[in-house]
């Protein structure tokens, strides 16, 4: 397994583990913007400095790094929410964020695989 594909999948592990938390209500604020400080960190330390190995990662990268900061916008919406309705309303709101990271980093383990399998080809 590459080096990139381990780092994606751990990625994506944080992501799932905070969308998770968000289901099931288990997060506050505070919670929230520790999940998000770890998952900035990470991508910044682990994913970022990562060679990119197809001409496509290179743009979901891009793309994962604005969602993050979006992503961070939904956390200080979430944090104001008072009414019941609202914070429904910003936990879908991060939820969705996160499965569209979620999806990014499939995209890319999946252009692995795909590379993977042509390799085996040969």
């Amino acid at each position: 397994m590459s080096l990139n594909k381990q780092k994606y999948r751990a990625f994506k592990t944080l992501l799932e583990q905070l969308r998770a938390d968000i289901s099931s209500n288990l997060t506050n604020a505070s919670e929230l913007r520790q999940g998000m400080a770890s998952l900035q960190s990470f991508f910044r330390a682990d994913i970022v400095p990562l060679t990119t190995q197809y001409p496509t990662e290179q743009s979901y990268q891009t793309e994962i790094s604005k969602q993050l900061r979006l992503l961070q916008i939904d956390i200080m919406f979430f944090q104001g929410a008072r009414q019941a309705s609202t914070i429904k309303g910003r936990i879908d709101a991060l939820s969705e964020r996160l499965t569209t990271l979620i999806g990014y980093c499939d995209a890319i383990l999946k252009m692995d695989k795909v590379a993977d399998d042509n390799e085996k080809l040969k």
